[in-house]
């Protein structure tokens, strides 16, 4: 399928690896031009190339903290008119809800909802005055089923999907369709980091906690950045004008419910 999207000017917020890398890659296959951003330099440098050499595109890179005010500035600086944002942050660690104390809480919404808030303030008015644009937000499964351990993400991410739910329809009219994805269990860095607290926190080895959470998953297995991905660039092509505020859940089924 053609999604309608060649030559347009896409930012990824942390995309060096993860879900943010394979939402770039996919942009970058369907035409997209990139601005990708990381913390690192080395990481970033080395996907920026191999994308720019498997997909003919211009890409961008910035390393940048983007859950600080100079980190965004920078990115936005270098992106210039964004036609597609798709904002991405790594989650707050786990814990327990005595571990927490204000800052732990005020870091969380700074990353997981004030980021992303900041850079769709940045880019909607260009966007509504080209008449086109496409948000992604990658949140969590967690917004839909609190998990009990990830409760500074929680918060974060709901909050998040609060505000995206009153401005997607205040701007859709404008040809701007912003929605959020959420994943379940993939295999990124940061399943395997939740794998090992579990494995600690249990007695048991990694292997043994990755196996039990891919045999409570109806697939019975970890989803992967490239379908991951996909599902984001259909969502940022020509063809998703009509999907408006919607939490894109991303499970493999794990979260049982009829709607």
């Amino acid at each position: 399928m053609d999604l309608g999207i060649k030559g347009k000017r896409a930012l990824v917020a942390a995309s060096s690896k993860g879900l943010g890398l394979g939402c770039a890659t996919a942009l970058a296959e369907a035409g997209c031009d990139l601005v990708m951003n990381a913390r690192g330099a080395e990481a970033l440098d080395t996907v920026a190339a191999a994308i720019r050499a498997a997909h003919g595109v211009r890409v961008t890179a910035v390393v940048a903290d983007v859950t600080t005010p100079e980190g965004r500035a920078a990115l936005l600086a270098a992106a210039g008119e964004v036609d597609i944002l798709v904002t991405n942050a790594g989650g707050p660690p786990p814990g327990m809800w005595a571990d927490w104390d204000r800052d732990d809480f005020i870091a969380a919404l700074d990353a997981n909802m004030l980021t992303p808030i900041a850079l769709m303030q940045a880019v909607l008015p260009g966007m509504m005055d080209r008449g086109w644009g496409r948000v992604v937000n990658i949140t969590s499964q967690s917004v839909k089923a609190p998990i009990p351990a990830l409760g500074l993400s929680n918060a974060a991410r709901t909050g998040l999907t609060g505000f995206v739910a009153g401005t997607a329809r205040q701007i859709a009219d404008k040809g701007i369709a912003i929605n959020n994805m959420l994943p379940g269990i993939h295999a990124t860095d940061r399943a395997v980091m939740l794998d090992k607290v579990a494995a600690e926190a249990q007695g048991l080895s990694v292997a043994q906690v990755t196996a039990k959470r891919e045999a409570s998953i109806p697939v019975r297995r970890y989803g992967t950045a490239a379908e991951f991905g996909a599902t984001c660039a259909f969502l940022c092509s020509q063809h998703a004008g009509f999907i408006v505020g919607q939490n894109i859940l991303l499970d493999g089924g794990a979260n049982n419910a009829t709607i």
